[in-house]
């Protein structure tokens, strides 16, 4: 009964679970070869996730993490005092992965930014932030640069509002094997955009030189593959994705 419930639901609306949804699909789901560590349950499978092209096996049931989600936790948990200090975070376009966990943490002074969603606390562009400058202690910006023509102004909006010793993590789509980022702005027709960016509403595609984007700015950045610090075993388990980087950034 619940399989067949699940296969009437299209794809677009899983991603975008209501709270009816997620619990049928962590029931059907049950299992123990696959563990979500962002909430701690495991799965017989996860659901596939994808545009252009389908990756099975990779979208976690109960919290909708994908890969880098479930990346970017385990080195919050294990690399920094992101749960244990006071701090002031800033979060643009908020991830349904963490934003019910992150807004209960008592030690966060938390505040999320959004152009467009009705779950943001401000809508604000992220070209022209309606924050004093040096205002956070971290800022997390994943998969948005991607989608913004102006993505130095961008860059130089999060550098501008974080507090000199902050630090943040600015995760974009990035092909490792161009050398250059990749972006041509005569490309507007949505098919278009999705042959050439990956998805339809990208603007460019980020090479391996995406670290001297933020460096321009003012940032020092350490690209980080930390999926090569965690263990075959449980790189399989949480379902994790090979050679992704976390670009940690810094102001000092």
């Amino acid at each position: 009964m619940i399989k067949t419930i699940l296969n009437t639901i299209p794809r677009g609306l899983l991603i975008k679970a209501s709270y009816w949804v997620r619990p049928l699909l962590v029931l059907f789901y049950k299992g123990n070869k696959y563990t979500d560590p962002i909430d701690g349950k495991s799965y017989r499978k996860f659901l596939p996730y994808g545009y252009q092209v389908k990756r099975e096996n990779v979208l976690a049931p109960g919290t909708l993490s994908l890969e880098r989600h479930r990346l970017m936790w385990l080195f919050l948990k294990n690399k920094s005092d992101f749960f244990t200090q006071p701090l002031k975070v800033l979060h643009i376009a908020p991830e349904q992965a963490f934003l019910t966990l992150f807004r209960n943490q008592k030690n966060l002074d938390y505040t999320t930014s959004d152009l467009y969603s009705p779950l943001a606390d401000v809508k604000a562009d992220i070209t022209n932030l309606p924050f004093p400058d040096e205002s956070f202690d971290v800022i997390f910006c994943n998969h948005v640069l991607e989608h913004i023509p102006n993505d130095q102004k961008a860059m130089m909006e999060l550098y501008r509002v974080m507090k000199k010793g902050g630090w943040g993590i600015f995760q974009i789509p990035q092909d490792l094997n161009r050398a250059t980022t990749y972006e041509d702005f005569s490309i507007t027709d949505p098919k278009e955009r999705a042959k050439h960016f990956g998805q339809y509403d990208h603007v460019r595609v980020y090479g391996r030189d995406y670290e001297s984007y933020l460096l321009s700015v003012g940032f020092e950045v350490d690209m980080i593959d930390y999926s090569q610090q965690i263990t075959s075993e449980l790189f399989e388990k949480y379902r994790l994705a090979k050679g992704e980087l976390l670009p940690v950034c810094y102001k000092k």
